[in-house]
């Protein structure tokens, strides 16, 4: 399976909602982990790669699209 293509400022929807019934996340640190920003709440998320990778539905909005 080949991995969802992601950066840094990217948007992206997760397989479940947050708690504040929200679904559009924002990249905010990539690396051996990965830190989202629920942007309903504020709040912020940090997680494994490997669990990020598994519970990514789709990438919403690429920040270098515009280019």
């Amino acid at each position: 399976m080949q991995a969802k293509s992601y950066e840094l400022n990217d948007f992206v929807e997760m397989k479940k909602p947050h708690a504040c019934q929200t679904n559009r996340w924002q990249v905010t640190r990539v690396g051996m982990d990965i830190r989202i920003k629920c942007q309903g709440c504020g709040a912020s998320v940090l997680m494994p790669r490997r669990d990020f990778d598994k519970r990514l539905k789709k990438v919403l909005k690429q920040e270098n699209a515009a280019e």
